[in-house]
């Protein structure tokens, strides 16, 4: 058991440093955004509706994606709940805001304008409506005291945003390998989100009972402490 708890440990701790590393190439393009840039790879060719309600949403999707992943990763973090339990409840509730507010409106809205074509839209489209689905139901959940389920529902969303990652990694090791066939685009923009739910989702199905121990640390010690985290 050793070290296959040992294995998952550096895959997830690899699995947050790639998430960092995405961010972070993020913020350094600001640069190309303020202004904009339109020789840059996003922006090419967006020039003739960028300044209109495309740019705002644009901007709020800029800042409140790498937000939404940093708080993301924070909040799956069972250590972190452990000894951060207000801080959890209070990020948690920044989370929520930010994404509801912000990410998924913005997202909807850029979806509308995918240079990849109707697939890509209607694939984006559903991924926003989707990511707010999931963490209103994690919301939900919270604050019905039903901690496994919202255990789940979090780990849902989580999947669903890290989806942007998955794109640029994928996206980007296709630019270095110079391979671009006719079915690369709608495959990584609909799989980018699909399969790693998919997978999620066998795993819940194949673990059948929930993780007690999250739900364990979302209890009080003092049952009469209200456990809302959100």
């Amino acid at each position: 058991m050793q070290p296959r708890w040992n294995q998952w440990r550096i895959l997830s701790l690899l699995t947050g440093l790639l998430i960092l590393k995405v961010n972070a190439s993020v913020v350094l393009n600001y640069r190309n955004y303020f202004p904009p840039n339109f020789q840059t790879d996003f922006l090419l060719g967006r020039e003739a509706y960028f300044f209109g309600s495309y740019q705002w949403a644009f901007w709020v999707h800029l800042f409140s994606g790498p937000v939404s992943l940093v708080l993301g990763l924070l909040l799956i973090n069972e250590k972190f709940l452990k000894n951060y339990r207000p801080w959890h409840r209070f990020l948690g509730r920044l989370q929520a805001i930010n994404v509801l507010a912000l990410l998924v409106p913005s997202g909807f809205w850029m979806s509308f304008y995918a240079a990849s074509g109707t697939q890509a839209a209607v694939s984006f489209a559903i991924l926003s409506l989707l990511t707010g689905t999931t963490i209103a139901m994690g919301w939900r959940t919270a604050v019905q005291r039903r901690f496994a389920d919202h255990r789940r529902w979090m780990l849902r969303n989580f999947t669903l945003l890290c989806s942007a990652v998955i794109l640029r990694v994928c996206f980007g090791a296709a630019t270095v390998l110079e391979y671009d066939p006719i079915w690369l685009d709608p495959t990584v923009t609909w799989g980018c989100w699909i399969m790693p739910l998919v997978i999620l989702e066998v795993a819940f199905r194949r673990r059948k009972q929930p993780s007690s121990k999250f739900a364990d640390l979302l209890i009080p010690t003092n049952r009469h402490q209200s456990p809302t985290l959100l």
